[in-house]
């Protein structure tokens, strides 16, 4: 019989960089710090992402980091910079895309991303 227990983890981003922050994010999401790791099942581990709009940003990364999204349609391909993803939808979108892509790409990643939460 497994026990399982719900931990919620707070962390500040004040100082921190984008990708470390990310890092460690994604493994208390998936319950790498728990002896009870399995990784075909979501950890019941809840992370909380504080003062993400203190997290420290070097200038040239706000403009020469690109992220794509592809509608699906021919010529559907976009690109938007990391300072205007800022400007339209916060800081907290950015942690979300880091964390996004540091946890494994299975059927499991939707539903560890509703463990984490960002406030800015």
């Amino acid at each position: 019989m497994k026990h399982t227990q719900t931990l919620t983890h707070t962390i500040d981003a004040t100082g921190k960089t984008l990708g470390r922050t990310a890092s460690a994010v994604a493994k208390l999401l998936m319950g790498k710090d728990s002896t009870s790791f399995e990784k075909n099942t979501v950890s019941s581990n809840k992370v909380s992402i504080i003062n993400a709009s203190k997290a420290s940003i070097d200038p040239k990364k706000l403009t020469a980091k690109f992220y794509e999204r592809y509608s699906g349609y021919p010529g559907g391909l976009t690109k938007e910079r990391m300072d205007m993803i800022i400007a339209r939808k916060g800081y907290s979108e950015v942690f979300k895309l880091a964390v996004y892509g540091m946890l494994p790409g299975n059927k499991l990643r939707a539903r560890l991303m509703k463990n984490l939460t960002v406030s800015e």
